[in-house]
């Protein structure tokens, strides 16, 4: 089963960065804008494209320094799971994501790849108080619609 992983170097303690990967209000913070918070279970939806696609993100026991979700809806991401690794530096916090558990190395594999690329930059902004804003609001990145490659035309 092939894996997406990444990681950065974030001039942020991991203390300032817990919140942004852990909550839906972090994650809306820099992933997407549309996200809902069941408060009793810690479930997060995220909305994309209104709502023609949603990922629910369930949380996971996780290690100190870490925070896991899994993915319970989506075409080719339901079973898969998200790993948000925290570990000090010098400087700040290096943070290694993975997601992990994809069926194959599909078209939408790849584009997801590149997407998280950009997504843990914002990330990093946000943890650096850049705010950059949700990469995914209601009105962009429509290129990535249902759980699809994106179309070249």
């Amino acid at each position: 089963m092939p894996d997406i992983r990444h990681s950065i170097s974030i001039d942020a303690p991991a203390a300032q960065i817990l919140p942004l990967i852990s909550s839906g209000s972090g994650l809306a913070q820099w992933w997407a804008e549309d996200v809902t918070e069941n408060r009793s279970t810690g479930t997060v939806e995220l909305g994309f494209f209104n709502r023609a696609t949603v990922y629910a993100l369930k949380p996971l026991p996780s290690a100190a320094g870490e925070v896991a979700w899994l993915c319970q809806s989506g075409r080719e991401w339901k079973g898969t799971k998200l790993l948000f690794q925290l570990t000090p530096t010098d400087k700040g916090t290096l943070v290694k994501l993975t997601h992990s558990g994809w069926q194959s190395e599909t078209d939408y594999f790849v584009a997801c790849k590149t997407t998280w690329g950009e997504l843990i930059l914002r990330l990093k902004a946000a943890a650096e108080g850049k705010s950059p804003g949700p990469l995914f609001s209601n009105i962009g990145m429509a290129y990535l619609a249902v759980d699809q490659p994106p179309r070249v035309r």
